[in-house]
This record gives C-alpha cells, structure tokens and sequence, in this order.
C-alpha cells in the first residue's frame, strides 16, 4: 500500500507553496468531504435498511451501499496518506466511524454490516488482495530467502503464536481453547507491504537487514496462511462433530491436507496455468489474459474451499504460481504487468473489504476496561513475539532490533485473519464476539502505526552495519 505522495502531487504543492488558500483549502478538503458523505448515510442508510426482503435482495440497496462504502475508504485512504500513514488505516477508522453512528442515535446503516450483497462484495476483494500478494511473491525467490530469513520468519510465527494463546487463555478464562488458538493465529501476521514501503522512503532497501525483512515477511505470510488454513479447518470440524471429536489424528489430517493442498496448487499450477493462458492467447478478443487471470484465481479458491480450507489460501497460492512468462504470447502484455492491470478492479472490492470491517467493530465495547486491557497485552504480545524472531538473524554486525521491528507491523494481513475470525460461527457463536474482535482490531492499528517510526529510529540511531 502506498503511503507516499505521486510526484505530480508533490510538485503542484511545491509549484502553489506561496498560496496559504489553496494550501488551507487542500488540507480541509477531507474533512469536508467527510461531512458531505455523513450527509449522505440518512437516504442511503433507509435505502439499505428497508429495501430487503425476505429471499430477495434489491440490486439498488447493493449499489447505494457500495456508493458509501467506496466513498469512505478513498477519503479515508486520502486523509491518512497525508499523515503518511498506511491508507487501509484510513478506510478502516472511516468504517469504524460509519458502524458507529448508534452511539449517536443513527440506526440507518446496520442492515449494512450483514448484507448479504456487501459480505459476498467483500469476499471476492479479499480473494483478490491475497491473488496480488501471492503475484507479487516470487516463488524462487522465495525457495531461496536464505538461512536467517527462513528462521526469523519460523520464529517470527511460533513466537507471537504462543504468546497470543497465553494471553488469550489469561484474560479470556470462559472461553474455548480454539478461541485462543484463532487469536494466536492472528498474532502471527506480517504485513510485507508496509514495512517494504518504509524502508524505501529511508533508503535502506538495499541493506542486509532489509533483505532479511522482505524474505522472512514473504516466508511468514506463507507459514502464517498454513496456520491460518488449519485453524479455520480444525474450527469448522469442531463446529461440525464437536470439540470432543477432536483428537490428535484429525489435527494431523487436518495440518496435511493444508500443506498438502497448497503444494499441489503449486506443483501442478506451474504447468496447468502456463499452458491455459498459451491457449487464451490465441484468441483475439480483448481482455482474455484479464479473464483467464481471474477465472484461474477463482477456481483454485473455491477448490480450496471444497476441501475444506480458506478461500484466500487458494487465491494466494494462484498468484504464486504466475509470473510474466506466461504471458509472452500476449502483444497487450509487453509493457504492462498483470497486477498492473488487475489494479482497477481489487482498487474497487479490496476496499470494501476493510470498510466493512471497521463497520463491524464496536466502539462501545472499547470502553470496557477488561477490553482495552486485553488488547494492550495483545499489543504487548505482537510486539515482543515479534522481536523474539530476531534471534533467528545468524549473520554478526547486523542490528536485530531492526529486523524485530519491520516484522511488528500486521496490516490488512491481521485484518483479514481478524475477519475470518468474526465470521467463522462455533455452536451458534463467532469465535470472535464483539469484545475480541475489537480488541485484535486495536491491536492491528496499533502496530500497524507503531512499526514506521521505529523502525526509522532504530535504523538512524543504531545500525552497526552502517557505521
């Protein structure tokens, strides 16, 4: 995610830094548009809340929302990128604002959260997130992240895992033991993106810490994914036949059948997806890499999901196995990348995705003392498993605590894993309630703004390998 301002922004500021208006007027300009927005929830709330029914959803009530929805992320992203912060910061805090406007008395914008038109809007983004990640990891490189990287990245998994598990089970004593689990879970995430992104604004991209980062996040996406990809099996098992049906063997099948579904996916991905998009090429009518992309993502997806796992272990696992020489066949294709072109539409519904998310946390529940101490130990946690994995840096005259710091930061990647969470249903109930699901998503802003500046700071005061 982008956090930095395109050059043409910056030379219109520098070519207008004389005129105090238009600097007043550019500052103000989201805030205002916030307003306007707000002004718009009263129709487009009345819509949503009252043209549904029972079997039917109206198409209008879908558009209104998505209209909304849209709107607040792009001024969200835009008011945050100018505190040059991660923008999904802002589309989430701008749902957090929307899901919340019970506490002033509006009521319209609830049927929002649970539409069904919405949820399925938001799935596919996420779906599409996770494909782009999965594009921009490079499988060989990946095989190939070197001693220290695969173990900052194992440590950088089993650490927080742990650590969130024992928080969980300390501050969450009536619930069940996969609810400490899914938390654990979460705690595992490393948003790659945004740590990548600081580290090229300081000009340390080129550093041995740096590689080091960037390998072991890719790496501990994966690993955090397979987790991610057994825990939401083990739960829907436990949701099917009961945690008392849950023993050491269906764990175990459970474990290789994930591990075992994203080596197929790639192993036969690497021949199935090349000879697919050699045979679309050979069409003529426009957008046919577009289609195949998309069409080769979904499928792999929704197999995941027929065995049993997350959708977005699919999606991952597609975008993995694709580079650029699949598309050689394609004149389109000779100056572009396939992300390239897939940006206009996961800029639409990845969006929505985190919008929606914000609009499901309540605010309320952050009140609650039990609730804000949960979450700062969760923070306690994410950050000191974190910085555990820096012990797994095996080269000497490297700064540790740089590489523990650019793993703190879980972004839309926690968010995600904090989703799951709060739409997976156990014997009736999320293994997410309110208060949880609030208190991870607090924790996933609080590292997600914590990790940029200190890992700026560690760099500039103490790096022996720049000495």
């Amino acid at each position: 995610m982008d956090v930095y301002f395109p050059e043409k922004r910056r030379s219109y500021e520098q070519g207008f830094a004389g005129q105090k208006n238009l600097r007043i007027v550019s500052n103000i300009g989201p805030i205002l548009a916030l307003g306007a927005l707000l002004s718009l929830t009263v129709p487009l709330g009345a819509l949503t809340s009252t043209g549904q029914t029972a079997g039917h959803v109206q198409i209008s009530d879908v558009l209104f929302a998505l209209v909304l929805l849209l709107l607040a992320a792009k001024l969200g992203g835009e008011l945050l990128e100018r505190w040059r912060q991660p923008p999904v910061l802002g589309e989430l805090i701008f749902g957090m604002l929307l899901g919340n406007l019970t506490l002033f008395g509006y009521s319209g914008l609830e049927a929002i959260k649970s539409h069904p038109g919405i949820a399925f809007a938001g799935e596919v983004g996420v779906i599409l997130l996770l494909f782009e990640v999965g594009l921009e990891s490079n499988l060989h490189e990946l095989l190939d992240v070197g001693k220290s990287a695969a173990l900052v990245a194992t440590l950088g998994v089993v650490a927080p895992m742990l650590l969130g598990y024992g928080v969980s089970s300390l501050f969450l004593e009536e619930s069940a033991w996969y609810v400490h689990l899914f938390v654990g879970a979460t705690l595992t995430a490393t948003s790659v993106g945004i740590t990548a992104r600081v580290l090229k604004d300081i000009g340390k991209m080129d550093t041995r810490e740096a590689r080091i980062i960037l390998g072991a996040a890719v790496l501990d996406d994966v690993l955090g994914l397979i987790i991610l990809a057994v825990v939401t099996a083990l739960t829907a098992s436990i949701a099917s036949y009961g945690a008392a049906e849950i023993s050491a063997i269906p764990i175990l099948t459970i474990i290789l059948k994930s591990v075992g579904f994203l080596a197929i996916a790639v192993i036969l991905g690497r021949s199935l997806a090349g000879k697919v998009l050699a045979l679309g090429s050979r069409f003529r009518v426009r957008g046919m890499p577009v289609v195949l992309t998309l069409c080769y993502c979904f499928v792999v997806a929704g197999l995941a999901e027929l065995v049993g796992l997350a959708p977005i272990i699919g999606a991952f696992a597609a975008g993995l196995v694709l580079d650029e020489t699949h598309y050689r066949g394609y004149r389109c294709m000779n100056s572009i990348k396939i992300g390239e072109i897939l940006s206009p539409i996961s800029s639409v519904l990845v969006p929505v995705f985190f919008v929606l998310i914000g609009l499901r946390v309540d605010l309320s529940s952050l009140f609650s003392f039990p609730t804000l101490k949960f979450s700062l130990f969760l923070c306690i946690a994410a950050v000191i498993g974190k910085q555990v994995c820096s012990l797994g840096v095996l080269e000497k005259g490297l700064n540790r605590f740089v590489v523990g710091a650019g793993m703190i930061p879980r972004g839309e990647v926690g968010l995600i894993f904090a989703g799951i969470g709060a739409s997976t249903i156990v014997g009736g109930q999320a293994v997410f309630g309110p208060d949880i699901f609030s208190a991870v998503i607090l924790m996933v802003m609080v590292t997600t703004l914590a990790a940029p500046p200190l890992l700026s700071t560690l760099f500039r005061i103490n790096n022996p390998a720049q000495e």
